[in-house]
């Protein structure tokens, strides 16, 4: 991530570098593969196309603290829409997570919110992702300007065919801040890399399940933040009602 790339130690830059190229590779070559049955595409989906590439998001984790990302993040917006001109689309793809992640640790950097108020916002989030989905502004996108939403959007290209389930910007962005967040307040970092992506998985098996076009995704991410770390979180919150009444 530009600058920032130098608080990446050596293997984990290697990684990142080299789960690039294997999504990059996939990307562009994943219509040319055998199909799959939709069990199997649900299964792949979930336990290995959408875990690899936000585990990109974990790669660059580091660089959540360091100074510069809101240049980053909108460096590479400018990257993303240049490949997008230039028909690259599986460039395009990954730069967009990339920008993502940069602009929600931008986010973190710029207004230093407290954890509280990030728990709140993990706790309405899901709500107001649901109403745009179902009747709002997300919906409105997706069925009468479905090309904008392709664009904007994170692809997950299912393998054999030119079909890709999405995630939009705000599912990504908040995903990078959550994930941030609990590195820096030193919750349970991993674990909450690991829910936020099974979240997102059973929310893929529901949505195929019953057949649905589409489901909000920010709830999964929000519980994937919330859960894993329920008992640290209401620890702080009553060690602040303890230091609150001290005080008074």
């Amino acid at each position: 991530m530009g600058g920032a790339a130098s608080v990446l130690s050596p293997r984990r830059a290697v990684a990142l570098v080299a789960l690039l190229a294997a999504l990059v590779l996939y990307g562009a070559g994943a219509g040319h593969l055998r199909s799959l049955s939709e069990p199997w595409d649900i299964a792949f989906f979930a336990l290995v196309l959408v875990p690899a590439t936000l585990s990109v998001i974990w790669l660059v984790l580091p660089a959540a603290r360091a100074r510069g990302t809101a240049l980053v993040g909108v460096a590479l917006v400018a990257l993303a829409a240049l490949l997008h001109l230039a028909g690259l689309d599986a460039l395009f793809n990954v730069s967009k997570v990339l920008a993502l992640a940069a602009l929600g640790f931008a986010f973190l950097a710029f207004f230093e919110p407290p954890l509280a108020l990030l728990v709140l916002i993990a706790a309405i989030i899901p709500w107001v992702d649901a109403y745009s989905v179902w009747r709002g502004p997300t919906k409105v996108v997706v069925e009468e300007h479905p090309g904008v939403f392709d664009r904007i959007s994170v692809a997950f290209r299912e393998p054999g065919t030119h079909y890709a389930a999405r995630l939009g910007p705000p599912d990504v962005l908040f995903f990078a801040i959550f994930l941030a967040a609990a590195q820096i307040f030193r919750l349970r970092t991993g674990w909450t890399f690991l829910c936020m992506i099974a979240f997102l998985g059973i929310t893929l098996v529901f949505a195929a399940a019953f057949d649905l076009s589409g489901l909000p995704a920010l709830p999964a991410v929000s519980l994937g933040f919330l859960l894993p770390n329920a008992d640290l979180l209401w620890q702080r919150w009553r060690r602040w009602r303890v230091s609150e009444a001290r005080a008074d």
